[in-house]
């Protein structure tokens, strides 16, 4: 039986990671500190035997943590502190938990001999990218948020750690991942902000932010597509895009939330504080990734951004998963 640490296992897109792994024969380690994940969401697979669960705070490297590793086939990097906006304000925040987090991943997979590692980047490493749609190999990469800096240094580590340890790595520089175990977001905000007062919506910036939103469930065959594209590959390292190959305007997500609930008549003002109209300093006002290269190994998104956050709407007001919020 192959076997597979995930670290933010019970996270929003690491939980739907562990689920998949296990129907495809895998046993699962999962590391996290359940800061931001929800011990619920693998409660399950742990309780039948298909789980190991750790809590174990990854800023923290000793033997314990490596021991995790050992006869490990495959690391699932997801851990990470994803809320770009506390970056602005807690800098150290993002450098604790998404720099040296991988670091010392990366060294528990060199001394266990792990061979492949895959790690969820972001397309916050574009910064404000001048060619849309953005192509894995634009330049310069020049993030404007801590997050995505944090971010962009984590994929030069496991470069690094590629070339010189032969670990093999993947990195998916991901747009927007939306599904039903989601706990913030822009979708999540609105909800929250809607059930609070049906008559209004606050929305940062000025609503004509612009960008792409990719389901789970088409999220999890392109991982597994590009996953298997590298192990048969002679590459020591792959960074694929993982996007739509549309995108769809904030003002238009509020209205498919505002839907979803059923409102009417909600009273939409647009809180400006940015002279451009970002929802904060540091958010990438327009996003849309070039996702040719990983379709060119048959992979196509089947929803698209607005069917992508319509489903998820329906999602996160139909299912349990949304009490956690």
């Amino acid at each position: 039986m192959l076997r597979a640490v995930v670290t933010g296992g019970a996270g929003f897109i690491g939980s739907y990671v562990v689920e998949d792994l296990i129907r495809r024969g895998f046993h699962v380690r999962v590391i996290d500190n359940l800061s931001s994940g929800r011990y619920e969401y693998i409660r399950e697979f742990i309780e039948r035997g298909y789980v190991e669960f750790y809590n174990i705070d990854l800023k923290n490297f000793n033997e314990n943590v490596s021991h995790v590793f050992k006869d490990v086939d495959v690391v699932y990097h997801l851990a990470a502190n994803p809320e770009v906006r506390i970056s602005i304000s807690e800098p150290r925040l993002h450098f604790n938990e998404n720099i040296l987090v991988t670091f010392n991943v990366l060294e528990a997979c060199r001394l266990n001999k792990v061979k492949l590692v895959v790690f969820t980047s972001s397309s916050t490493v574009y910064g404000d990218a001048k060619i849309i749609p953005t192509p894995e190999n634009y330049t310069p990469l020049e993030p404007i948020s801590v997050y995505g800096a944090s971010k962009l240094a984590s994929e030069n580590l496991i470069i690094t750690y590629s070339k010189v340890y032969g670990i093999k790595g993947l990195i998916l520089r991901l747009a927007n991942i939306v599904g039903a175990r989601q706990t913030h977001g822009v979708i999540v905000d609105f909800i929250k902000k809607l059930r609070m007062d049906s008559s209004k919506l606050e929305i940062l910036g000025d609503g004509k932010q612009k960008k792409s939103y990719l389901h789970i469930s088409d999220f999890l065959t392109a991982l597994n597509v590009a996953v298997d594209f590298l192990m048969s590959s002679n590459s020591s390292y792959e960074v694929f895009n993982v996007g739509n190959d549309d995108w769809i305007e904030v003002d238009d997500i509020a209205s498919e939330v505002i839907n979803g609930l059923g409102l009417r008549n909600v009273n939409i003002h647009h809180l400006t504080t940015t002279p451009d109209g970002r929802g904060w300093v540091g958010d990438v006002k327009f996003m849309l990734l070039d996702i040719s290269k990983i379709s060119k190994l048959g992979w196509r998104p089947k929803l698209s951004s607005r069917a992508a956050i319509r489903l998820t709407v329906n999602e996160l007001l139909r299912l349990s998963t949304f009490k956690y919020l």
